[in-house]
């Protein structure tokens, strides 16, 4: 791979992170539920309103800078959760003030256990690597067509993956959510970000065309080394 300097990569970067931990942090501590026309009573976690548009990033950098640019941003997000749970973790423990009372609220809304962090974490790293990889393979096998198949096909599977390992590792045998709920849980939370992600199609493929028109560049990765933690593409 040649390497070179974009205008825009650094910005896309900074907003995948920015959206990544907002997710962690503002989401995952509140469950709603909401009773929609057809589908009747949906239960999800609040952090799916942030989640699925740090996969539109994701597809953004994959598409036009390619795997290893974007496996770049994968691990600084990564670096950044961590960071930002540390942090969470420390605040959380300091002794509060004795005039202030807000404590349990605060534990409640960051005080997420190692459990939830790990998991969140692991979900993260293994949904979005999934994401790209799936992604970068699409567009080398359909020669750069059909852009809305591999942004819609790599996060069918990113958003499986995720689901799928975030919740049973977070909260089965917990009792936060009930064992029982979980499956419901994780399937709307699937379909919520999968269906995010159709709805904002339009949008993906105009950051998509105008990125590409003004970086001059669309990446093909027919010869990366897609090993998630490879130092050379």
């Amino acid at each position: 791979m040649t390497h070179r300097s974009y205008r825009y990569y650094d910005l896309v970067m900074a907003a995948f992170v920015t959206i990544l931990i907002c997710s962690n942090l503002i989401g995952p501590a509140k469950i709603a539920q909401l009773d929609l026309p057809v589908l009747g009573v949906v239960t999800f976690g609040a952090g799916v309103l942030f989640f699925p548009i740090s996969y539109v990033f994701g597809d953004v950098l994959t598409e036009v800078y390619g795997y290893d640019r974007a496996r770049k941003v994968i691990w600084a997000g990564f670096a950044g959760l961590a960071f930002a749970s540390f942090m969470a973790t420390v605040v959380v423990a300091l002794p509060p003030a004795p005039f202030w009372h807000n404590q349990p609220a605060y534990e409640v809304a960051f005080g997420s256990t190692w459990r939830i962090v790990a998991a969140s974490m692991f979900a993260y790293f293994c949904g979005e690597f999934v994401n790209s990889f799936v992604l970068a393979k699409m567009k080398v096998l359909t020669k750069g067509r059909w852009l809305w198949t591999r942004t819609i096909g790599s996060t069918i599977f990113g958003e499986a993956v995720d689901s799928a390992l975030f919740y049973p590792l977070a909260f089965y045998g917990t009792g936060i959510i009930p064992d029982d709920k979980l499956p419901m849980v994780m399937l709307a939370q699937f379909v919520t970000k999968v269906g995010v992600e159709v709805v904002f199609t339009p949008v993906t493929y105009k950051v998509v065309n105008a990125l590409k028109r003004l970086e001059n560049e669309d990446y093909y990765d027919r010869r990366t080394n897609f090993n998630p933690f490879a130092l050379k593409p």
